[in-house]
């Protein structure tokens, strides 16, 4: 374990750090950034209007923090977004995930916190998500889950642990747990932040196949277990009777709350998002809808009573799992006040529901939906379709979604698709077989939206939510020993499924993985067709556009507009198969979180590209909340990788975000020029 004060690990060149603005007659009061998304409403919304459409494009980079000293391997997906409380930022950092504390104003490091871990491994790895923050007005904690799914409290002034919580600062999260689980296998873990609502915090779990992901509750001061709900319900709890054949439950594991929540202080509330039971694309072994996974389930903080749960998938075969907070929202609908809960999902489905109750705000039937043919799989009949507000992303693939830009690719495109079913949303996952390679689902297995979320804006009542548009792959082969075994991709580097099989790899009917190419790969026309082929030489299979920032009315629940987010990639621009020929802008797919203020929505590029001025990069943007117009872009040179926060400090508004590449990843902070905030300059694009 490791703790130091006062000492700089910044990677800024000589003139970065400006002075700061003098001291004005009438500026504005520091504000803090006191959870994940901002409050526990998961809002991700900030009403301060320093940083504005006139003088966006005036942005500077004012201060840059390094993560490639923390640790033996460098982080190029850095998904951390900090907190901000009293000038100091608080955030997870690093490929061993250490507590970092930083001066807002300078990005100074004056503490950081390493626990070793030895041979201890968890099933998340990375910088994680963030920390927590709690206070009783005397003490300050700053709270996180290790790699290895320890939780410290640590001192918020100095980084040392609290010795009154647990044993000395820590807490084994593997223990007390309501199962069996080997101390030092990495079946289990967590890389969002725990939740902390009145004096307790609350931690979810992303287990593997071998092990099950309750949720628990410890007193924030001591650490002490003060309740745990079981995700996978027990003999004679509230759901069992929704596993159909007996044992199962007992059997199975996953149904982890992997993603950031959120909660409600006055009805004493905290709503926490489940995925399936394993595994995520194949439900033999789990026959029935399965409480409760793929619901958000409401839970009494004090003592972690199921309150209401909704079911937004029934025995999912997609890997639908919910991917982040949902956001809480006082609306007026016909004429009547609510109290909701919007859930954006990875199907591109937002369900507003009534949060002290959890009934739909607007119809929610059940829609029939198609039936598979793998053996032994169990089907769910109908699945809940919200009426209001309508999908932010394409659901489904036909043949008219896919890339038809010119004869050859369009042909070549429908001679891959030949080897693939192409259906509706819930289209299951069939057989593999000789000649069927897998279906074609929109949106794929990473949303959709994935864990940043979205963000609200309680002035308008606009939701807005960056969306993916990329192919996914699902299918069932048969394993070594002759079982249903799920196949799908894009995969995650190093991951591997329940039966040991490289994720994204497609097992044959006599078991063994097949050479996998996905999005983006250098697929040459004349390739035979192999499993897993979803691009043409790097142009995908489907069309344009393939990442979109949406705003959605939550008053009447309808689509405000919706825009292309991204410029067009440079193996797209400047493809071989497309010269001459006239393409739309056409976005990037990606992993991204909005950011709301008074007049805008921020976030960044996820994808790079070479500028007008030669200059490969890509940009952090602004756009009109109201009407989706863009209203500003500055430079960046690694793409957006968390998601992005803001504060004001020192009469100074920035805004923060995660940036990172392979040449490692970077907290950067942005604000205007001294000049700009008194109005003296001009508003130049850069």
């Amino acid at each position: 374990m490791l703790s130091f004060t006062r000492r700089r690990m910044m990677a800024s060149t000589a003139g970065l750090l400006g002075a700061l603005p003098a001291a004005a007659q009438t500026a504005p009061r520091d504000t803090d950034w006191l959870h994940y998304a901002n409050d526990l409403a998961s809002t991700r919304y900030a009403p301060l209007d320093q940083i504005n459409a006139s003088n966006f494009n005036r942005l500077e980079m004012v201060w840059r923090f390094s993560t490639n000293a923390l640790g033996p391997n460098l982080d190029a997906d850095y998904q951390s977004t900090p907190l901000i409380v009293n000038g100091k930022i608080y955030c997870t950092a690093g490929f061993r995930r250490d507590v970092v504390c930083l001066d807002g104003a300078t990005g100074e490091l004056l503490w950081m916190h390493r626990h070793d871990e030895g041979r201890r491994a968890g099933s998340r790895g990375g910088p994680g998500l963030g920390v927590a923050y709690w206070s009783d007005g005397t003490r300050e904690r700053v709270l996180y889950v290790t790699r290895g799914y320890n939780m410290f409290s640590l001192d918020a002034r100095t980084g040392r642990p609290d010795p009154a919580f647990g044993s000395n600062g820590m807490i084994d999260l593997r223990l007390n747990d309501d199962q069996d689980m080997d101390p030092n296998r990495g079946i289990i873990g967590l890389h969002a932040p725990p939740l902390v609502v009145r004096d307790v915090v609350v931690v979810g779990a992303a287990p593997t196949a071998n092990s099950k992901g309750y949720i628990r509750g410890f007193d924030v001061k001591t650490g002490q277990r003060k309740w745990i709900f079981h995700t996978i319900p027990r003999r004679g709890e509230f759901g069992y009777d929704t596993w159909l054949v007996p044992g199962q439950a007992e059997a199975i594991g996953n149904g982890g709350c992997w993603a950031s929540m959120s909660a409600d202080d006055a009805l004493g509330l905290v709503y926490c998002g489940v995925e399936s039971a394993a595994t995520d694309m194949e439900g033999v072994n789990r026959h029935g809808p399965g409480l409760f996974g793929e619901s958000l389930v409401a839970l009494d903080i004090e003592t972690g009573q199921r309150k209401w749960h909704y079911q937004m998938v029934h025995h999912g075969l997609w890997d639908r799992d919910v991917p982040c907070a949902g956001i809480l929202c006082d609306i007026t609908v016909d004429g009547r006040m609510v109290k909701a809960i919007a859930q954006p999902t990875k199907q591109g489905f937002v369900y507003v529901l009534d949060r002290t109750n959890g009934k739909p705000v607007w119809p929610i039937p059940e829609v029939k939906v198609p039936k598979g043919n793998v053996p032994g799989e169990w089907y769910a009949p109908t699945q809940p379709m919200p009426t209001k507000p309508p999908p932010f992303t394409k659901q489904g693939v036909s043949e008219d979604d896919l890339v038809d830009w010119t004869p050859e690719i369009k042909a070549r495109a429908r001679e891959i698709a030949r080897h693939y079913q192409l259906g509706p949303l819930y289209a299951p996952p069939p057989m593999l077989s000789e000649t069927i390679f897998g279906a074609f689902n929109l949106p794929g297995m990473q949303g959709g939206v994935n864990w940043p979320g979205g963000s609200y804006d309680p002035d308008t009542g606009l939701l807005y939510v960056f969306s993916k548009h990329q192919i996914g792959i699902t299918g069932v082969g048969l394993d070594s020993a002759g079982r249903p075994a799920p196949r799908g991709g894009p995969p995650a580097a190093g991951s591997a499924d329940a039966n040991g099989g490289a994720f994204g790899g497609f097992a044959s009917l006599k078991g063994g993985n097949h050479g996998t190419r996905f999005s983006y790969a250098p697929d040459g026309l004349n390739d035979p067709i192999v499993r897993g082929m979803i691009s043409i030489e790097g142009i995908p299979l489907e069309k344009p556009p393939y990442g979109t920032v949406t705003a959605l009315n939550l008053r009447d629940g309808s689509l405000a507009w919706q825009v292309t987010h991204g410029e067009t990639p440079d193996h797209i621009r400047n493809h071989r198969l497309l010269k001459g020929v006239s393409i739309p802008r056409t976005g990037q797919s990606g992993i991204l979180g909005t950011l709301t203020t008074r007049s805008l929505v921020i976030l960044g590029d996820c994808g790079l590209f070479t500028d007008e001025q030669g200059r490969k990069g890509c940009r952090l943007r602004a756009y009109d909340k109201a009407t989706g117009e863009e209203k500003g872009a500055v430079f960046m040179d690694k793409v957006q990788t968390g998601a992005a926060m803001t504060y004001m400090l020192g009469g100074k508004q920035y805004i923060v975000t995660a940036i990172g590449s392979s040449y490692g990843a970077d907290l950067v902070a942005f604000a205007l020029p001294d000049a700009a905030i008194r109005g003296n300059a001009p508003n130049e694009e850069r």
